[in-house]
């Protein structure tokens, strides 16, 4: 198939994608051994540092969230491929001497078992890592047990606060304790219009006709849901979904939610907005506060047409974390 895309060798666009990366953000991110970022300033090693994993082609995701506040680092696989556990390894050797490690997994087959297989390796070398998993698809079910639901974008937003957390001094344990009390109260439901195509193979990932839309498709093209319905109005899309969402995270009346919308890649942000407003009448109608909302790209699958409606509900801790100060190229707080 041939692909229509700005590419060179589609064996080094990842080494190509993160070296033009390093160049674009050199005060704020650095890339270390070809495929480790890092912050370009580190925090002072008395604070925990927070890590992730994932395979590239997700941009901005996962290495757009390094820097002050957020990520301290992210190690990079191949396009969608987690990378392998000795590169995991090594970078965890890099904070080996900070107060502690807090390793942030999506909850994918291959970023679990190279993330586990690293913290196996890192802690025979005395290296103490504390793993918290994303796991907040609700496609396959709301009662569905969490090593059955995929971890999508709302890993963006945990990130946002484990990583204000750390730098606001609090241990591994007492981050991961707030990390899992926001994650419990999370919920993302993703739609898919057009799939991706992979820009190393050409080839499609998932299949949808022209006509057709999937509530509950993953991110790689996973199937999910009922499988493919006829397309519908973007205010039908926006009202299904939210109530599922809502209903996901159990808000109730008076409480205090974020509310975001995030485009798989090949979604406009006016189509993002129309989806928002119809999102936000359903909150409010429901008596539940949006305390903080967004609308655009954190975490992408190429040119595949759709987006994620990611839902988490705030206690007041969780709020003034998601809001404090961060500096990382794809999400600064002032």
């Amino acid at each position: 198939m041939v692909m229509k895309k700005f590419l060179n060798d589609p064996q080094r666009v990842t080494n190509e994608l993160l070296e033009g990366y390093a160049l674009c953000f050199p005060n704020k991110i650095k890339l270390v051994s070809e495929k480790i970022v890092v912050r370009a300033t580190p925090k002072s090693k008395d604070k925990v540092a927070v890590i992730t994993l994932g395979g590239a082609g997700h941009e901005p995701a996962l290495s757009g969230f390094v820097g002050e506040g957020m990520l301290d680092a992210s190690v990079v696989g191949d396009i969608f491929a987690a990378p392998g556990a000795p590169k995991v390894v090594e970078a965890l050797r890099m904070f080996k001497d900070y107060a502690g490690i807090v390793f942030v997994v999506l909850n994918h087959e291959g970023d679990q078992r190279n993330a586990n297989m690293a913290i196996m390796m890192a802690e025979k070398e005395g290296i103490k890592v504390t793993k918290i998993v994303t796991a907040e698809d609700i496609a396959p079910g709301v009662d569905a047990p969490a090593s059955e639901r995929r971890g999508l974008g709302g890993c963006i937003p945990l990130i946002k606060i484990l990583g204000a957390a750390a730098e606001k001094g609090y241990s591994a344990e007492e981050i991961v304790e707030i990390g899992e009390r926001f994650n419990k109260r999370m919920a993302t439901l993703a739609v898919t219009l057009k799939v991706a195509t992979h820009p190393q193979s050409g080839g499609e990932i998932g299949a949808l006709a022209d006509d057709q839309m999937e509530i509950g498709m993953g991110q790689h093209g996973e199937g999910g849901g009922n499988g493919p319905e006829p397309m519908q109005s973007a205010d039908w899309v926006a009202e299904t979904m939210a109530n599922k969402v809502l209903r996901a995270v159990d808000a109730k009346a008076g409480e205090k939610i974020m509310l975001l919308i995030n485009g798989s890649g090949g979604t406009t942000l006016m189509e993002q907005f129309v989806i928002f407003r119809k999102a936000y009448e359903v909150t409010k109608a429901a008596g539940i506060e949006i305390a903080a909302s967004y609308c655009g790209e954190v975490l992408t699958v190429q040119e595949a047409a759709g987006f994620q409606m990611i839902v988490g509900v705030f206690d007041d801790q969780t709020l003034e974390l998601f809001k404090s100060p961060s500096d990382a190229p794809y999400w600064v707080t002032r």
